[in-house]
């Protein structure tokens, strides 16, 4: 059942990688002097699920501070107003508009208290993804998707950098036997993505005037089972949590020429 629960992901995320291909090849940068805006935000409805919580088994001095010996699994995060935050939102079938101007912060990850910080990064297709460990134990950067590559980081604070390529999601975690460590990379090959904030809000500016799909992204938040994995420190087996598929939601949106526009999503279990 493990080894299913992995192959499905990888299936999962090379479908991923090659549907931005597909869907996004022939983007082309033109001067937009028209632009409209969209805005909007993406809120829980219903109960809130349980925070997935996972127990400190290595490093607790270093990974967790505080004394407490569960750490969160970070996959969803609510705000006191319902707004959910970490959704990537972006315009599907967009050809043509303004160069890439993605916040910098997006595309630099740290690994800090033994979590990937942030969680979700948006890096530009073709662009480099800066790395480091502020801990003083081994991490590793493992990425398999739409790039793979397995990074050590032994020492604090030493910058390692990647291109990345090819479009498309990157799923994100540690080899060192911190298991819990996880996080999603969308590498976009144009500029209308945006991460949700605690609030679930986001915002494009810019916007050539016609009419889009807007999707909403979720990496998900169920946990699916535990599977095998290998601390390559300590060269024993451990236990990795394996999560549910992400999910999605898309709706339409029309956008006129130096005009707001406003789309809202509503996601949850149902």
């Amino acid at each position: 059942m493990r080894t299913v629960l992995t192959r499905c992901s990888l299936v999962l995320s090379l479908l991923v990688a090659a549907t931005f291909v597909a869907a996004q090849d022939a983007y082309k940068v033109i001067p937009v002097t028209d632009g409209g805006t969209i805005s909007g935000t993406v809120k829980w409805s219903g109960p809130a699920p349980h925070e997935l919580d996972f127990p400190v088994t290595k490093d607790p001095q270093i990974c967790a501070p505080d004394g407490k010996k569960t750490v969160s699994l970070e996959r969803l995060i609510i705000g006191p107003e319902g707004g959910v935050a970490n959704t990537i939102v972006y315009l599907k079938n967009i050809s043509a508009g303004k160069a890439m101007d993605l916040p910098e912060q997006k595309r630099h990850l740290d690994q800090r208290h033994c979590r990937y910080v942030p969680h979700i990064l948006l890096v530009p297709q073709n662009a480099d993804l800066a790395m480091q460990s502020s801990d003083a134990t081994l991490h590793t950067v493992h990425m398999d998707g739409a790039a793979s590559y397995n990074l050590p980081f032994p020492f604090p604070n030493r910058i390692t950098s990647r291109t990345m390529s090819a479009p498309g999601l990157v799923n994100l975690r540690c080899n060192g036997g911190h298991v819990w460590m996880n996080a999603e990379m969308m590498v976009v090959p144009h500029p209308y993505y945006a991460v949700t904030d605690e609030s679930g809000r986001f915002t494009f500016s810019g916007v050539p005037p016609g009419t889009y799909q807007i999707v909403a992204w979720h990496e998900g938040w169920g946990l699916a089972g535990k599977e095998q994995a290998f601390d390559v420190l300590t060269e024993h087996s451990v236990q990795r949590p394996v999560f549910t598929e992400p999910k999605t939601w898309e709706k339409p949106v029309s956008v006129k020429a130096n005009q707001p526009s406003t789309v809202n999503f509503v996601i949850g279990n149902k």
